[in-house]
């Protein structure tokens, strides 16, 4: 069966449930698991249906922004490997910064019923946490509407107003050398912001942006208290030798 047959029969499947796991679909179009998640994969970066954990979901379920959602496509079982990790480490009770990275917005499905407040600047964050044990507060400020996030100065200020017990954020670079970077400066403050007002921050990084510098150095590894990677390989302990405690 063509790619193109495959994915019709596959887009009839996931809008008639709405949502469904690769095992079935394997089973339902008698073809190899292997098969079934790249065809998923391929279809989610068209934007035809959300990649989720083990399946598929219909887009106007997910409430997922199309071009955001690409994003979240990318290192997908590496991001929920993170994401698995990140999440034992919040607690009932616990106040908690989530960016607008696509590595922490799949933290939202492992937290659902952990009941927490978050402070996101992240509209697909708030999307996913609505209806669920989580209590969110939507930083205000400017609308980006490629990132589906809030960013600029009265974002930061709303930052600053709020102590939370742990920070969890994305990056798009980070090496020993130049410490963290960005693509943009407006990813950077919010970063800067969140680090600086929580007890404790989590760097939720995938092994691919490891060693990697980009367009702005903005801080220092100091601000980082737990690096949570995918990354097994002794590259680690130079991070480890700078006090910087690793979880993966």
């Amino acid at each position: 069966m063509s790619y193109q047959n495959r994915k019709q029969k596959i887009l009839t499947i996931v809008e008639t449930e709405g949502e469904i796991d690769v095992k079935t679909l394997a089973q339902v179009l008698d073809i190899s698991e292997i098969t079934i998640r790249r065809d998923l994969t391929l279809m989610a970066s068209d934007g035809l249906v959300f990649r989720t954990h083990g399946g598929a979901m219909k887009l106007s379920l997910a409430n997922i922004p199309v071009s955001f959602e690409h994003k979240t496509t990318i290192n997908i079982e590496q991001k929920d490997y993170i994401c698995r990790l990140s999440a034992q480490e919040i607690m009932d009770g616990d106040i908690i910064f989530m960016d607008c990275g696509s590595t922490v917005f799949r933290l939202c499905q492992f937290i659902k019923n952990k009941r927490i407040k978050i402070i996101t600047n992240s509209l697909p964050v708030v999307y996913e946490l609505l209806n669920t044990e989580v209590s969110i507060n939507l930083i205000g400020g400017e609308l980006d509407d490629k990132r589906q996030s809030i960013h600029g100065k009265i974002a930061v200020e709303h930052i600053e107003r709020y102590k939370a017990d742990k920070a969890f954020v994305g990056i798009d670079g980070i090496s020993v050398e130049n410490g963290l970077s960005a693509a943009s400066e407006k990813e950077a403050e919010i970063t800067s912001a969140m680090a600086a007002n929580a007890r404790k921050t989590y760097l939720l990084c995938d092994s691919s942006k490891l060693g990697k510098d980009k367009y702005l150095k903005f801080a220092p590894l100091t601000i980082v208290d737990v690096l949570v990677t995918d990354e097994q390989g002794a590259v680690l302990k130079q991070y480890q030798d700078l006090g910087i405690n690793v979880l993966n």
